[in-house]
Formats: structure tokens, C-alpha cells, sequence
């Protein structure tokens, strides 16, 4: 299936029970709230298909992977109700990754920022290139990582959470990564990395589906509480990105 228009786009492939999801958009593969629906309508919709059983997701061009929300919208938001609406586009998109019923893969070729490690953060399983270094900017311009730190915590813990979130304008290497257990592994190169996905989302598609499943369910045991939870964080953004501090930090990066 292929999903593109202005706002971005998202393309899917199913071959031998592994479902490729590629998204992308021209500022860095940010996410407008559009391109996060339409993403988190895709998780949905594989998460029933009986010929899947493993969805890799991975995002376009040899740049960024993800730099997060995109600021042109956070710019538009007037008033609390609107920015609540954008924030829970990645709200939706978490819980979406969290509930569905096969196994995410994640393939992070270049940086992550903000909601893009939170991508990273929500797949079961994130392979990686040495290139790929992190970073969570949201306090540097007046908001927080609100909706994505229950994702991140539970990937790194809240230690390595509370050292990404306070150092905002500093970037974590994929090395860094590694070692708190966001990547299961890095690589030197693209094609490097490629081969890896290839070769590990074929052995896991391979595997009992059933089993698949309840591995699933085993791995976010207790997150249940998060289709409310994150909604509240959403809130707590969707407040923030109003105020004058937020407003004048990202004028800075309108073009």
C-alpha cells in the first residue's frame, strides 16, 4: 500500500509475513500530526492481518531516521485544546506500536530526535547504524518529553532517561544507545544494517506465531494503564507549546 501526499509520506510491503512500513517527510522525516495518524491507522490495520507476523519500520532517505515532531505545526497550535490534539498524535502512535499483535522491528539508519526516539523506544526490537545518535531537545525549548517517557524509561530506565532529558542540547551516540539497551545492536554501515534486519525479521517471522504473540504480550505486561496515561502527557505538552517561552525558542527554527 502507498500513502503519500504535502504532509508526508508512508509506504507499505508485505513479503514472507514481514510487513515493511517506510514513512518520511522533506524536514528531516518529522512527523506532522497527519503523518502520525496515518501511520498509527497502518500499525492498526497490520496488527489483524493473518499474513503478517512481522512489521519492520523504517523511515526514507540517508539523513535523519525521525527529528520529531514537526515545528511548523507546534508553531500553528493556538490555543490548549490544539496543542492536546497534536501531542496525542504520538500518544496514539505509541499505544498503537505497545498493543499490536506482532512484533516491531525498528531500523534506525541516522539521528533520532524527540518523538523519534520514542519510535525507537516503542519497537520490541532496534537495530541501528553508528551514525544513529540520540537526542531528547524538548526542555531546550520549553516543553518536555512527556508523552514518550514512559516508552523511553522502559527501554533505558528512568536514570538514563532523566540523563538524556536534562542535557538537551546534547546528543547520545549510538554507542551510548547500546549500552542502555535502546539498540540491540549498531553497525558501520547502511547496507551493513540492512542485511541485519533482513536476516533477523526473517527468523523471527519464521518462529511459532502464537508464541510471537504472547512474547508480545509478556514484553509490555503493565503497560495497560498508557491509554490514559499518555493522553495526560499529551495534555501537559499540548499546555506548554503555548507559552512565550516555547513560542519565541521555536520561531528560531521556522524558515
Amino acid at each position: 500500500m502507498v500513502s503519500e501526499n504535502p504532509t508526508g509520506s508512508l509506504f507499505t510491503t508485505i513479503e514472507n509475513k514481514i510487513a515493511t512500513l517506510s514513512f518520511g517527510h522533506p524536514s528531516s522525516n518529522s512527523f506532522p500530526r497527519e503523518l502520525l495518524d496515518r501511520l498509527t491507522f497502518e500499525i492498526n490495520n497490520l496488527s489483524t492481518n493473518p499474513t503478517v507476523s512481522v512489521i519492520v519500520i523504517q523511515s526514507e532517505g540517508s539523513g535523519a531516521f525521525c527529528a520529531g515532531a514537526s515545528f511548523d505545526e507546534l508553531l500553528a497550535v493556538s490555543d490548549e485544546s490544539k496543542g492536546t490534539e497534536f501531542f496525542s498524535g504520538f500518544a496514539h502512535l505509541i499505544n498503537a506500536m505497545r498493543s499490536c499483535s506482532k512484533l516491531i522491528v525498528g531500523r534506525v539508519h541516522g539521528k533520532a530526535v524527540g518523538g523519534g526516539v520514542g519510535i525507537a523506544s516503542a519497537c520490541d526490537y532496534t537495530l541501528a547504524t553508528k551514525n544513529a545518535s540520540i537526542k531528547l531537545s524538548e526542555l531546550a525549548i520549553g516543553i518536555g518529553p512527556f508523552v514518550i517517557e514512559p516508552a523511553v524509561s522502559k527501554k533505558i530506565g528512568k536514570t538514563a532517561m532523566a540523563e538524556m532529558t536534562l542535557a538537551a542540547h546534547e546528543w547520545k551516540t549510538a554507542d551510548w544507545a547500546v549500552a542502555k539497551g535502546l539498540y540491540a545492536n549498531i553497525f558501520e554501515t547502511v547496507e551493513e544494517l540492512d542485511a541485519a534486519i533482513v536476516d533477523f525479521s526473517t527468523k523471527l517471522s519464521s518462529y511459532n506465531p502464537e508464541a510471537l504473540l504472547e512474547m508480545k504480550r509478556v514484553l509490555w505486561e503493565g503497560t495497560q494503564h498508557w491509554d490514559t496515561l499518555l493522553l495526560e502527557r499529551a495534555a501537559i505538552s499540548g499546555k506548554l507549546v503555548l507559552s512565550d517561552f516555547t513560542r519565541k525558542a521555536l520561531s528560531q527554527f521556522k524558515k
